[in-house]
């Protein structure tokens, strides 16, 4: 990624074919799809790349199974056929994941969920098998024996399981899959900065022709032209010429639905693979393995509050632990959970209240009269759809001949452990999960381990994310805060939330020391970024007090 304040020099001084507002996931799928056709692209952040949405989801690449209860079979069928494609796109960030939906007590696990899973499979696979044999495509569901399903969930051993159903999906580390993209589209030419604030859309005759910026980092103002402009910012999306989106009836609201995770030691909540766990009020959560720890979610509830911080609800945590301690058969409190995060979806409300939350989940495209067009709604497993659909408006009616490709470029370059040079000192748990987030660019991340050996160390004891990460993410990806960092280029501050929010926190310190010597930071400025930390972690909720009531 390079440098920001390049980024910025290039907006003041070119014009551009497509400014895209919003760097999450659906923001980045817009700038590669459009760079890919030859656009120009400039894409502008608010705050850091996927710091709204994008960096809050349960981390899946999915069909939804729980749509087919909906009879929402487009919606599926669509995700579906996108996860494989993610897969043979991305083999290093998208990983198939075994998930099981066991039966105890002598039952077998729910027949009209073994429906539901033959359908599923159906859907994933036929247009699929016209694929060359060496992409990736699911197997079958099938029926497990108890033993296999205290192999694959030792958590629920204690429950005695009969047997369970074992079926596919994928799971991804959210953000790195934005930064992911975000390189691949600033490989076919776009320019990308993050802290740039859209305040208005410049038109000419009525027309959109480029946006008007502040930078909340130098505190200036500019403008960039542009031919076109696209709004990506999601549950944002009626911040920009909101009375121009709403002015005709039939346009939907934006309904945003805040969904709650937690995440709980893997000695608490031993799991290989993943679970459908049952919770309250008939709906179901997942239990999954990720980073090193359990996470636990989603909560699907409508949310009204303010937009810039979005906290777990307490009651949600409660809703989270109580369905855990049913399925598991355990006494989790407060206490055991190692962070908690909550972010807004961005549904689409069709104002019928009859209708949940459930069935809102498909992508919107709206282009209104200055010619502004917004794409919202949709999924982290549609990602690249959405962007398509935003990217064909703009083709179409300005006639030129430009076809998508996203669905053949390769994100990143793929790597194991196996094709990263050895170092001293880094450890083969480290290494593995930098070939998983980084891929072939890992060697970046060892080159500085291998020429500076106080890098090396582990940021948290117990989990593998190195010190030379906070490095790379400074010097490439346009990390400027200790929250960038810990929350977004590492997880660390939802996986060792309470290690690093106090005030005496070590691994907090030695972050900002870090990124203290990349940025010029004094001793002073130090102490405010740690302090700033605090209050962001406080804000966002992500360390539960081990003596909370919920």
């Amino acid at each position: 990624m390079i440098a920001r304040e390049d980024a910025l020099a290039a907006f003041e001084e070119d014009r551009f074919d497509l400014a895209v507002i919003g760097g999450g996931i659906t923001g980045a799928g817009v700038a590669l799809d459009a760079a890919s056709r030859g656009y120009s692209v400039a894409l502008l952040e608010r705050e850091d790349w996927a710091a709204g949405t994008s960096s809050r989801s349960s981390k899946l690449v999915h069909g939804g199974l729980r749509y087919l209860q909906n009879f929402d079979l487009g919606l599926v069928r669509e995700a579906l056929l996108e996860r494989a494609l993610m897969v043979n796109l991305a083999p290093h960030l998208v990983r198939p994941l075994p998930l099981l939906v066991p039966g105890f007590e002598g039952k077998r696990p729910d027949r009209l969920m073994g429906v539901g899973l033959n359908m599923y499979d159906v859907m994933a696979t036929e247009r699929l098998r016209r694929r060359p044999t060496e992409e990736w495509s699911p197997d079958r569901h099938r029926m497990i024996s108890a033993e296999e399903v205290r192999e694959l969930l030792p958590a629920v051993a204690k429950r005695d399981p009969t047997g369970a159903y074992l079926f596919y999906d994928c799971q991804t580390d959210d953000v790195r899959l934005v930064l992911t993209v975000l390189g691949e589209a600033e490989r076919f030419g776009a320019v990308i900065a993050n802290r740039c604030e859209v305040v208005s859309l410049l038109e000419d005759d009525g027309r959109a022709c480029g946006v008007a910026v502040d930078d909340r980092l130098g505190g200036r103002s500019f403008e960039i032209r542009a031919d076109n402009v696209v709004n990506a910012t999601g549950v944002w999306a009626d911040r920009i010429k909101g009375e121009e989106l709403y002015a005709e009836e039939e346009v939907p609201h934006i309904r945003p639905s805040r969904g709650t995770h937690i995440t709980l030691s893997l000695e608490r909540v031993p799991l290989v693979a993943g679970a459908i766990v049952p919770a309250g009020g008939g709906r179901s959560i997942f239990a999954l393995p990720w980073l090193g720890r359990a996470l636990i979610g989603t909560t699907d509830n409508d949310y009204e509050g303010p937009l810039e911080h979005i906290p777990p609800d307490p009651a949600d945590i409660e809703y989270l632990l109580d369905a855990c301690n049913s399925f598991f058969g355990e006494d989790l409190t407060p206490a055991d959970i190692t962070g908690a995060y909550a972010g807004v979806r961005p549904l689409i409300s069709s104002g019928d209240p009859k209708k949940s939350v459930d069935i809102s989940r498909r992508a919107e495209l709206y282009e209104t009269s200055s010619g502004l067009v917004t794409i919202t709604g949709g999924k982290l497993t549609t990602w690249r759809r959405m962007a398509k659909m935003a990217v064909d408006r703009i083709v179409e009616r300005e006639g030129r001949d430009a076809q998508c490709r996203t669905h053949e470029i390769p994100l990143g370059q793929p790597a194991t452990d196996d094709d990263l040079p050895a170092v001293d000192g880094v450890d083969d748990d480290s290494r593995r999960l930098l070939a998983g987030r980084y891929g072939f660019a890992a060697l970046n991340v060892l080159r500085l381990a291998e020429e500076r050996p106080e890098l090396r160390r582990r940021i948290v004891p117990d989990l593998p994310d190195l010190l030379a990460e906070v490095v790379v993410a400074v010097r490439d990806e346009q990390a400027v805060s200790v929250a960038d960092v810990l929350l977004r280029r590492t997880r660390l501050g939802l996986l060792e939330a309470r290690a690093l929010v106090t005030p005496d926190s070590e691994p907090a310190r030695i972050v900002a020391e870090t990124m203290a010597a990349e940025l010029g930071w004094d001793g002073t400025r130090v102490e405010a970024e740690l302090e700033a930390w605090r209050e962001v972690a406080s804000a966002e909720g992500i360390a539960v007090p081990a003596t909370a009531t919920v």
